[in-house]
């Protein structure tokens, strides 16, 4: 009994880590879209995979398309939610949240690095 729920934790935890991750929406900046306290699944190998410490990319399949909600790592490492809304040259993104007037987003930072991006948003509920 005690390995199947160890072989369960460590399964869940490597979903987590290499997979998918639950997170809960805070703030004012995807709204209507995305409202505070909002779940969402974000799939984390959508873009490629990433070393579970570094973040480091090891492969890459895609990059990050106009529209597309993503989680990533402002410049500032603080975990963001924004819209892709125009790809620049030299891997680089344009973000901005659905609700320009309480957004912190790439009209305050500039743009974001494709590396870090750490997955792109599957489900809203």
């Amino acid at each position: 009994m005690e390995k199947a729920i160890l072989g369960a934790f460590a399964a869940a935890l490597l979903m987590k880590l290499l997979f998918l991750d639950i997170m809960v929406a805070e703030g004012q900046s995807m709204v209507p879209a995305i409202r505070p306290g909002t779940v969402i699944l974000v799939c984390n190998v959508f873009y490629g995979i990433r070393l579970p410490i570094s973040g480091a990319y090891v492969l890459r399949w895609r990059s990050p398309r106009e529209g597309d909600v993503l989680v990533f790592y402002t410049p500032l490492g603080e975990i963001a939610v924004k819209r892709c809304a125009q790809n620049l040259a030299g891997d680089k993104f344009f973000a901005l949240g659905d609700n320009s007037p309480y957004s912190y987003d790439s009209r305050n930072y500039g743009a974001v690095s494709h590396d870090s991006v750490i997955g792109r948003v599957i489900w809203i509920k």
